[in-house]
């Protein structure tokens, strides 16, 4: 018999995998029911809920009436909830993501009783380098993980260290990881025997003094009956997880130090090929998240009215939800991966809905013919953007100077013209509009009824005089006023707004010109520190800052402003993949195909804003993994001879102003069982790459530790960027990357057809059921943006215009009247400082919110200015801290390298 262990019975919570959420719920009802009864009968009985409200909520919106029952347990300190919201996985969702997934648990554990003080990681893939700073800054002392824990770590407890020198306890789940229990008590013959092996185990681990822990459940697992009776036959006493680990003060002195990110194959496998399975899945999720916290968010904070803020919790909440380790990783069945993204879809609508409320509360300012310009990064921008407007008159900004714009597109002005029984043609009138226009007049002459119309609003046209004179009418004509699509060069206030229209050219300030060398006319900026003219052909483009020529073969040769070069960049690479959801595999006999049967460009505009080549590469690829009929177990061990015709287009996009060149490559795919990467040189050598992640920027080398039996493959994950030997990719959503032979390689898709199988080359044992995703397979087209950018010296160079690649420009029409004068330009918040990047703004409490990262190893400062008097720090669920001084509208607040800062601002 022993004292030493300390039993802890759970259940770990896959909400959706490999069955879809709600037949998992049906499951969970029956589970907490059961768990419920047994604890009110069992008055020694502990339980802890996985370390996640989701397990509640999900329970009580079936169960209502048990909500006091379950409050009553997690007062009494038996049920321990909390305090994540759900189960994350933390490299597939954005930084604000994990925050907010924290702030949501335990604000609903709260009401509850309080949530479990222990950052609970037991099933992730793996964790991000800011964990421990934001588990501390949220109040946690200590954090409890299992895969991607180091060989290095050899004790059950270490002090897992953030890259801002946050140093956090973290009990480490040796031995079986969250199920490290779950065979003491399978049946009662042998129990003292496998206690006594237990042990002796853990004891390896944990030293010869001390509880042991023992986390009895598994998978979706209830507690087995009898459990307190076999617990008190061994001499082991029934716990909580935080009961157990409370005992610990979170003093780290003496423990192992382990710094960064864990994502260590050594003890257990980590699974990296759910980086870059179902990348649609990976693309939304990232787009809703950018929505949500870039636009929605701060641009209602700043410019709206009311806080919208039921809508904004409605988007969190789906979020948050799509976060789980099994969602937004695409590992489960295909409904499961379906509902994941039906759940990141409303919440990007949600964004959308709200950001379009405040801006169009703020077009209502902006004459109809003219656009209105919102900038969501918090410094002033200068940036090309796309507007369409009527007339061909010069644009211009609210000073009356001209805006450098760019001709792409002129609409038809055409609509209709047809012999047609005038009663048919009034069908078509609602009120005044006609073909998605308004009608402005109209005129018969010949026996042809003309319509004129426009975008706006201008006149009400009398349809009863219409009626009255339509005798004879033999032929219908609409014609639309002159619209156009241009390129504009515009500057923008931080986190501001500004707006621009046509004016007679006796109305511009200043003299409207045609920029130098092309044949595009084009007002033209005259000051020194207006970037250079766009010029590009169908091989060459150039900006100034940089010069990319396309070869015969389709690939770039890129040339910065201080001579790095890069060539051959945008090689595509196909080859097998045989694998699963969670790993790549390729066949044992691979086909590598990475040059094309034909190539072809066309020049689409050729400056001097915007120059635009689109590369079509047709290739060969194979249709499929060659399996062995009737065996679908056994992976393919080549790739079939039947070939599949894919043809690949990039377009290449040269901006003015911008040091990186931005690609979009779509392809129609029609394949299975392949891999597909995008291949960019490196310009020098490297042995080291920097990702940016969650709050962080990671240094990972060539090589991953292995250990466990899954191969190490040296694939990782970046959210925004990566940057390898002095040269950049800007990434539109997380994506995965590997530096191989000299290259930077990024995944575009990997097309498998099973959730997990059975024989894995990679893994040696399953990750899952073996069940058919024929979804996983991404059929269909695929289009993925990034941009690449040369560089010398050190990748913060980088930060900056990732920020501006990923955070567009916004164009809105105007709703005012027409004869409105432009509004004055105006900002926001304006946020500045040598590494600074604003991850977040919003209302709470009656405040402004502002939350910054320092992606820097020095300490710096943020200098944040804004219509605000007052400000003081908070931690990250908003409780109120320090004051701050504020000087003019201006607060300098010093912030350590790699730290996260949070301040409320009134």
């Amino acid at each position: 018999m022993s004292t030493d262990i300390v039993v802890v019975p759970h259940t770990h919570w896959d909400r959706e995998w490999y069955e879809p959420f709600q037949r998992f719920r049906l499951r969970l009802v029956a589970l907490l029911d059961e768990v419920l009864d047994t604890m009110e009968r069992e008055p020694d009985y502990h339980f802890t809920l996985d370390g996640q409200l989701a397990c509640v909520d999900d329970y009580l919106e079936v169960r209502p009436e048990n909500r006091d029952r379950v409050a009553a347990l997690v007062r009494s300190g038996r049920l321990a909830v909390g305090p994540w919201q759900i189960l994350l996985d933390e490299f597939l969702c954005s930084g604000e993501n994990i925050i907010r997934n924290l702030e949501l648990g335990m604000a609903r554990a709260d009401k509850l009783g309080g949530a479990m003080p222990v950052g609970y990681l037991p099933d992730m893939f793996g964790h991000t380098a800011q964990m421990p700073q934001i588990l501390r800054k949220a109040g946690l002392l200590h954090a409890c993980v299992y895969r991607g824990v180091p060989a290095s770590v050899t004790t059950d407890a270490f002090a897992w260290v953030a890259p801002d020198g946050t140093a956090l306890r973290t009990q480490y789940l040796p031995a079986g990881g969250y199920g490290n229990g779950a065979y003491l008590f399978q049946d009662g013959e042998g129990l003292k025997e496998r206690a006594a092996g237990f042990v002796r185990t853990m004891r390896e681990w944990h030293g010869p003094e001390g509880s042991l822990l023992a986390m009895y459940g598994t998978d979706h697992s209830a507690p087995v009956r009898g459990l307190p009776e076999m617990v008190a036959e061994i001499g082991a006493r029934m716990d909580t997880l935080s009961g157990y680990i409370g005992a610990y003060s979170g003093e780290v002195e003496g423990l192992p130090r382990v710094r960064g990110e864990l994502r260590s194959h050594a003890r257990a496998n980590i699974l990296p090929g759910v980086i870059s399975i179902r990348p649609h899945v990976k693309q939304a999720m990232s787009r809703a998240e950018r929505m949500v916290e870039r636009y929605a968010e701060p641009l209602a904070a700043l410019w709206g009215e009311e806080w919208p803020g039921r809508f904004l919790d409605m988007a969190w909440w789906r979020l948050v939800d799509a976060s789980g380790h099994d969602s937004v990783t695409g590992c489960g069945v295909d409904d499961t991966a379906q509902q994941v993204a039906a759940r990141i879809a409303e919440a990007e609508q949600l964004g959308q809905a709200v950001r379009d409320l405040v801006t169009a509360r703020l077009a209502r300012a902006v004459p109809s013919d003219g656009v209105l310009i919102v900038n969501p990064t918090p410094g002033a921008r200068r940036g090309v953007v796309v507007v369409d407007v009527a007339g061909t008159d010069p644009l211009v900004a609210p000073s009356g100077a001209p805006v450098p714009v760019q001709p792409l597109e002129y609409a038809a002005t055409l609509l209709l013209d047809e012999e047609m029984d005038p009663a048919t043609a009034l069908s078509f009138v609602h009120g005044t509009e006609l073909y998605g226009q308004h009608i402005t007049g109209w005129t018969i002459e010949d026996g042809t009824l003309t319509f004129t119309v426009a975008r706006e609003t201008s006149m009400v046209t009398d349809l009863d005089e219409l009626r009255a004179a339509i005798g004879g009418v033999t032929r219908v004509r609409i014609v639309a006023e002159p619209r156009r699509t241009v390129a504009a060069l515009v500057e923008a206030p931080p986190l501001g707004h500004t707006s621009l229209r046509p004016a007679p050219r006796d109305h511009v300030y200043g003299e409207a010109q045609t920029s130098p060398g092309t044949h595009h006319p084009s007002c033209w900026l005259s000051s020194d520190s207006a970037p250079l003219p766009v010029r590009g052909d169908e091989e060459v483009l150039d900006n100034g800052l940089l010069r990319v020529t396309i070869a015969p073969d389709g690939t770039l040769t890129v040339v910065g402003q201080d001579g790095t070069t890069v060539t051959g960049a945008g090689r595509l690479v196909d080859g097998g993949d045989v694998g699963d959801t969670y790993n790549y595999a390729p066949p044992a006999a691979d086909m590598i195909v990475s040059e094309p049967v034909d190539v072809e460009t066309e020049l689409i505009c050729s400056g001097p804003l915007v120059a635009m080549v689109d590369v079509r590469r047709t290739y060969l690829w194979p249709a499929s993994g060659e399996g062995v009929e009737g065996a679908p177990e056994v992976p393919a061990a080549a790739r079939s001879a039947r070939m599949e015709e894919i043809a690949v287009t990039t377009r290449v996009e040269l901006r003015a102003g911008e040091p990186f060149v931005r690609l979009r490559v779509e392809f129609d795919n029609r394949c299975a069982d392949h891999r597909v990467r995008l291949h960019v040189p490196l310009p020098a050598e490297a042995t080291q790459s920097y990702a940016e992640g969650q709050f962080a920027v990671v240094t990972r080398g060539l090589t991953a530790e292995g250990g466990c039996g899954e191969t190490p493959l040296p694939t990782f994950p970046a959210s925004s960027w990566v940057a390898a030997g002095g040269v950049a990719a800007l990434l539109e959503h997380v994506t995965e990357y590997e530096l191989a032979d000299g290259e930077l390689a990024l995944t575009l898709l990997r097309s498998v057809g099973y959730l997990s199988r059975n024989r894995n080359a990679l893994r040696p044992e399953p990750a899952g059921p073996q069940l058919p995703t024929p979804a996983a397979q991404s059929r269909g087209v695929r289009a993925v943006s990034v941009a690449l950018m040369p560089y010398q010296g050190s990748w913060g160079e980088v930060v900056p215009q990732a920020e501006a690649f990923r955070h567009d420009l916004l164009v809105v029409p105007g709703l005012g009247e027409r004869f409105l004068p432009l509004p004055e330009p105006a900002a926001g918040l304006s946020v500045s400082g040598d590494g600074v990047v604003m991850t977040s703004l919003r209302e709470r409490d009656g405040r402004r919110e502002l939350r910054v990262v320092a992606l820097t190893g020095e300490d710096t400062e943020a200098v944040i200015s804004g219509s605000f008097t007052q400000a003081c720090r908070a931690d990250l669920r908003g409780r109120p801290g320090e004051q701050l001084d504020v000087t003019d509208g201006t607060l300098r607040l010093p912030l350590g390298a790699w730290e996260i800062a949070t301040v409320q601002l009134s």
